[in-house]
């Protein structure tokens, strides 16, 4: 029953790497996500049927590890300040969002284990922090993985330049393709859990062991 803990989390975490989005772009002179209703975190606005909804409870009902998304935000890099740096900044904000999460959740599941809400409750919000941490850590480091149309790759192109930004490009028409075979052949896991594993040492070091 894990799920019933793992949802609430994902959900409000895609959602806030999205806001995250809007925001960064509207710092940068862009404020299409804030005309079309997006620089909020209220919940609506950005579910994906599918992405926020459907694959999630499908991932709870086959006891799968719960993934998902919510809506990308709309982001215009010709209203920005400057567009190729400002869309890869613009881009790390979603995973940088994530990884803020995660220390929060981190900080609060370290408080919780003082018990001083009671046994039971305290268990309950450990565990769903742990998940916070795990969840957000998980959705960073996928998101900043450098292929078409991840958040890696426009921060790839926002740093790229001359010959090697060309070699790169090459790859654009092709980014879901090789996205999907990361995750059918599992090689996505060899990116993603070694960063995670780091992380996840690393609190274990400064006495915050999420089992």
């Amino acid at each position: 029953m894990d799920w019933i803990l793992q949802l609430p989390v994902l959900f409000f975490s895609v959602i806030f790497h999205e806001f995250a989005h809007g925001y960064a772009a509207y710092r940068r002179g862009d404020d299409t996500a804030y005309l079309s209703g997006r620089l909020s975190l209220n919940p609506i606005p950005h579910i994906d049927p599918v992405g926020t909804v459907l694959l999630p409870v499908a991932c709870a009902l086959m006891h799968l590890p719960t993934i998902g998304w919510a809506k990308p935000v709309p982001v215009n890099p010709y209203r920005m300040h400057s567009p190729r740096a400002d869309m890869a900044m613009v881009a790390l904000s979603g995973p940088l969002s994530n990884i803020f999460l995660a220390m929060v959740a981190a900080l609060i599941f370290k408080l919780l284990t003082f018990g001083f809400l009671g046994a039971d409750l305290s268990y309950t919000l450990m565990k769903m922090a742990g998940f916070a941490v795990i969840i957000n850590l998980a959705l960073a480091m996928f998101n900043l993985i450098p292929v078409y149309p991840l958040d890696g790759s426009q921060v790839a192109l926002g740093l790229l330049k001359g010959d090697w930004l060309e070699t790169y490009e090459k790859h654009l028409p092709y980014g879901v393709y090789i996205i999907m075979g990361l995750v059918f052949t599992g090689l996505f896991k060899y990116l993603v859990v070694p960063p995670i594993a780091l992380a996840l040492a690393l609190l274990t070091h400064f006495g915050i062991y999420i089992g």
